[in-house]
């Protein structure tokens, strides 16, 4: 349920959902983030906001259409357009719902300084066309492992925002060899409202419903179906998989974000070597919000030793 709200304003971004549907999509996404993220005052998120949407549109702002780096390798049946930046140990973002590579304008300069940033459009979303009818986070997870393999890559750090906090997941629980450690950020398990809050339910399903009665959906259409349908319906990660996943993982979220903290605390606790970061006075974008605080906790996160607390004195500090 998260993900189009880790994406409200890249849409923007995305010309090929400037259709009527997309827009009231979005139109709801920034009203709920805006009220969400209060990590600021009104007028200084506002601004904050502003300042990311001007980054987006910037013709300078190379994320997402460098021709210089970009590459599509052919995956599983479609074409992935992928860009990498910086030299050293692999790390591979993934991005949200309806979103691509430039969501992560604010962690790429960062992270290239230190790491060989991986980033591509996932599946259906971007510039990776997706000819099929329907989607999965499986699907998703499964493309993101035969990228790594079809760079010569054996395994890598990843961060995943929303969607892709549930690929990084999936990745870990179908391909743990493939994922050194692993950070996610406003990932949930269900499609409920254990996960979600009723009122973010009760704003996203009149526009799946309506949609999916809709009989003579154009090609923009399909496609914004399509992602909804995997937002409403999915995923259906049960705690025993999480058990499974063994490298390190940090779980992420804010505490007024459109996936409960308690859900958040689910997934933290049923993973075995996991931290759990809970922003205070945030929403879902706390990549952006928190931007200098989230890629210095996870550039940690990553360098350090994953710490066990095997023993109670070690709980006292």
């Amino acid at each position: 349920m998260r993900y189009f709200f880790n994406t409200s304003f890249f849409f923007l971004t995305c010309p090929s959902l400037k259709q009527a549907i997309m827009k009231k999509l979005l139109l709801l996404f920034i009203v709920f983030n805006t009220i969400s993220l209060l990590s600021f005052s009104q007028d200084e998120f506002a601004k904050l906001q502003a300042d990311f949407e001007k980054m987006m549109k910037d013709p300078k702002n190379i994320y997402g259409k460098n021709k210089a780096v970009g590459k599509y390798y052919d995956i599983r049946g479609f074409k992935m357009y992928v860009e990498v930046y910086g030299q050293g140990k692999p790390l591979l973002f993934i991005h949200g719902n309806g979103g691509s590579i430039n969501n992560f304008t604010k962690q790429i300069p960062f992270f290239a300084k230190n790491y060989k940033v991986i980033i591509a459009d996932s599946r259906a979303q971007g510039k990776s066309a997706d000819p099929t009818d329907s989607i999965s986070y499986e699907m998703m997870a499964d493309d993101y492992a035969a990228l790594l393999d079809a760079m010569k890559i054996d395994s890598a750090y990843v961060v995943g925002w929303s969607d892709g906090g549930i690929n990084g997941l999936l990745m870990a629980i179908r391909h743990p060899e493939k994922v050194k450690k692993l950070a996610v950020t406003g990932a949930n398990l269900r499609p409920d409202t254990t996960a979600v809050p009723q009122e973010v339910w009760d704003m996203v399903t009149p526009m799946y419903t309506g949609l999916k009665a809709k009989p003579d959906k154009n090609e923009m259409e399909k496609g914004g179906y399509k992602l909804l349908k995997l937002l409403v319906e999915n995923p259906h990660i049960p705690l025993s998989d999480l058990q499974k996943i063994s490298c390190p993982t940090l779980v992420i979220g804010g505490d007024h974000d459109v996936i409960k903290e308690e859900h958040t605390m689910e997934i933290y606790k049923n993973i075995p070597y996991a931290y759990l970061w809970i922003l205070p006075n945030s929403g879902h974008s706390t990549p952006i919000v928190y931007a200098t605080e989230f890629n210095s906790k996870i550039d940690v996160f990553f360098k350090q030793p994953y710490r066990k607390f095997d023993s109670p004195e070690k709980r006292f500090f």
